[in-house]
């Protein structure tokens, strides 16, 4: 099985980064043999609040995430969560709060690691 993670730092709007990695994390996630994990930072943890209401016909980051986190793991760090006023209930299902060491064991864990 190869693992990959990928570390998202910018907010799920205004930039196209966030819904690239997603793009790709849920592209790798949907094939065998892979084991895909999210880990948000900084203002990505934008990115897990549930409820995002969106102009019609714009990409939606909570429901790409959401892809993601059913067939991978998705986690935030609980620090920046805090920073932003982003509360444990507020997320998406499969989405948690986490730590910076953890995502340290992630990262050693990972054969491929990607930052966004």
């Amino acid at each position: 099985m190869t693992r990959t993670l990928f570390i998202l730092n910018e907010a799920p709007y205004g930039s196209e980064r966030a819904y690239n990695a997603l793009r790709l994390a849920g592209a790798v996630a949907g094939r065998d043999g892979q084991q895909v994990r999210v880990f948000l930072l900084a203002d990505a943890v934008g990115c897990a609040r549930a409820g995002q209401k969106l102009p019609e016909g714009y990409y939606n980051i909570e429901l790409m995430l959401g892809k993601v986190a059913r067939n991978g793991e998705v986690a935030l760090c609980g620090t920046c969560m805090d920073a932003r006023s982003v509360k444990d209930e507020e997320l998406i299902a499969g989405a948690r709060r986490s730590t910076l060491k953890e995502l340290a064991d992630w990262t050693v864990d990972a054969d491929k690691v990607l930052v966004f």
